[in-house]
Parts: structure tokens; C-alpha cells; sequence
């Protein structure tokens, strides 16, 4: 049978699109991250959302006067400077300084985001490199983290139950952890309702599991591997939030699933490497940001041949 040659598309793929777009998928995101930021303003009272409500306005103002001064058409409603606040706030005790908020958000839209050109261009996860920058520039902002049970934020302060772990001492039960009955960071305390976000997120397909198995496979294996309690520590920390939120980023982890599933891998192992054999309690952030920069490599590297296609070398 011939076929018309009116019927044949003559231009740059891709050829069909789907209903998905940034704003949808960006969408989708802050919605899942919702119910954690129920969970957080229950725990913490109303310093977690005012936190959460500083990072999201200063991400708008900063994308959008960084497309003012590159002569750009503002890119800030298309809501993914307000995922990357929102993570960012969940990386942060609520009893953190406004100004440091203000601050990482800051350093994350304009320095890791827009200087490279953007959503889509940037080569690491703005929330986990603003996370480590304060780490890093301002270690006093992340030193004590308000313990809940209804205490009043600034009279009492305790330390994570990773911190804690390190020290020899585990006071938490696994249903403390799972409810966030803890002191730590918005984002690392109510396991459930991460859980429940990401399963939502999986329900939408915005997400996949490829990189989050494995990463919480890794760090359950080398637990186990340095004697440590594995549900203790896979309930603990940023973990979570990591493997569910961040390292599942559409721009700064790889396109596959063979790439995800090395990129996952080699995050659990840094993170649990961290945790267990380095001065520092936790190590997702610093696992997830060092991994980053490996991404166009794996993606070269996992790149499936076309049919009759020639692999090339690496370099």
C-alpha cells in the first residue's frame, strides 16, 4: 500500500504531545508535598507554614526578577520555583531565622537555578544545594531543631533522632518516627504523610520508582552491613524526602530507568557511607548534590541504541 506523501510529518520531533506540562506536573508535586505540611503545622504550630509561606514568596520574587534581567518572559507561574521552596522549607527546623530562608531560597533560584538558564538546565537540585550551602555558610541556623508535643518553639530544642543514633542513643520508637513524634526538620519528621504524597505522585505517574528503590535499598544494606538498626535508620532523617522528592527530579537525575537505577544505587551507598563512617549523622543532601553532577555521564553511559545503531565511546 502507498502512502501520500502529505501524509508524512516533516519536521523536528517530538511528532505528538501529551496533556502533561510544567504547571500540571509542578502542580501535581506541591500538592503531594501538602499533607507533610499538615503534618508539620500540627507539630510545630503556625511557624511551619509561615516558614513554608516565606520560601515560596521570596522563590516568586527572585525568578521572576531574574527573567526581568536576562529580558525573558517570567517563568515563575509555571510553579516549579514553588516546589523548590517548598522542599527547601522541609530541609529546615521551624524555628530557623526568616532571613536564612530567605536567604537559601534566594541562593537556590538565582545561583543554582536561573544562572544556568533555568527549569531544565540547571545542573543540580536547587533545594538540596541551597540545603547544603546553609549546611555549610550557616551551621548555627541548623544546630537545634524545636521538639513538638504542643512545647513552645524557642523553650525547648532536641536533637534529631539521627543525631542522637550517632551517639549511641535510640529513644524513639518506629511509631515516633513514623508520626514525626520528634524533633527535626518539616520534611524529615512525619514519614506517613511522605509516603502518602509520593504514592500519589506514583498514582499520576509524575514520578517513577527506578532511582527511590534502590537508593532506600542501598542505605537499608549498608545499615544492616555496619550493624545498625535498618528500620531505625530508614525511618530517620531526610531519607525520605530525599529518595522520594528529590531524587526523583525530572532535570537533575537520569532520563532512563537503567541510568535511575545507578543513580539511585550510588546515593544510598554515599548517604549510608556518610551516615555510618564520616562526622556528619545524615548524608542524603550531600549524596544527592555530589550525584548530580555524574548525571550527563550515566545518561551517556545507559543510553539505549537506536536499532542498527554503533555505540560510541565515553569520551
Amino acid at each position: 500500500m502507498s502512502l501520500s506523501i502529505m501524509n508524512l510529518i516533516n519536521e523536528a520531533s517530538p511528532h505528538f504531545h501529551g496533556n502533561a506540562s510544567t504547571t500540571k506536573i509542578m502542580g501535581a508535586v506541591c500538592l503531594a508535598l501538602v499533607p507533610t505540611l499538615i503534618a508539620a503545622t500540627v507539630l510545630y504550630g503556625l511557624a511551619a507554614p509561615l516558614l513554608v509561606l516565606v520560601c515560596i514568596s521570596t522563590a516568586l520574587v527572585s525568578e521572576h526578577l531574574c527573567c526581568i534581567a536576562m529580558h525573558r518572559e517570567s517563568t515563575a507561574g509555571d510553579m516549579s520555583c514553588v516546589v523548590t521552596a517548598m522542599l527547601f522549607a522541609f530541609t529546615l527546623p521551624a524555628n530557623c531565622p526568616f532571613w536564612v530562608a530567605v536567604l537559601g531560597t534566594a541562593f537556590a533560584i538565582v545561583v543554582v537555578k536561573m544562572l544556568f538558564g533555568g527549569i531544565g538546565c540547571n545542573i543540580f537540585n536547587p533545594a538540596v544545594a541551597a540545603r547544603v550551602f546553609i549546611m555549610v555558610a550557616l551551621p548555627s541556623a541548623l544546630s537545634a531543631y524545636p521538639d513538638v508535643a504542643g512545647k513552645p518553639l524557642d523553650a525547648i530544642t532536641g536533637a534529631t533522632p539521627l543525631a542522637m543514633a550517632s551517639a549511641g542513643d535510640m529513644p524513639y520508637s518506629y511509631l515516633d518516627l513514623l508520626l514525626g513524634n520528634h524533633a527535626g526538620a518539616l520534611g524529615e519528621t512525619c514519614i506517613i504523610t511522605l509516603l502518602i504524597g509520593y504514592i500519589f505522585l506514583l498514582a499520576v505517574r509524575v514520578v517513577d520508582a527506578w532511582a527511590t528503590l534502590p537508593f532506600i535499598g542501598a542505605v537499608a544494606l549498608i545499615s544492616a552491613f555496619a550493624g545498625q538498626d535498618v528500620v531505625y535508620q530508614l525511618l530517620s532523617g531526610g531519607l525520605a524526602m530525599g529518595a522520594f522528592f528529590m531524587a526523583t527530579d525530572y532535570t537533575t537525575t537520569p532520563m532512563n530507568p537503567v541510568g535511575k537505577i545507578i543513580f539511585g544505587l550510588c546515593c544510598g551507598i554515599i548517604t549510608g557511607l556518610i551516615r555510618f563512617f564520616a562526622s556528619s549523622p545524615e548524608g542524603v543532601a550531600f549524596s544527592i548534590l555530589f550525584m548530580n553532577m555524574f548525571v550527563p555521564l550515566i545518561d551517556r553511559i545507559t543510553r539505549p541504541l537506536p536499532a542498527g545503531g554503533v555505540k560510541n565511546a565515553l569520551i
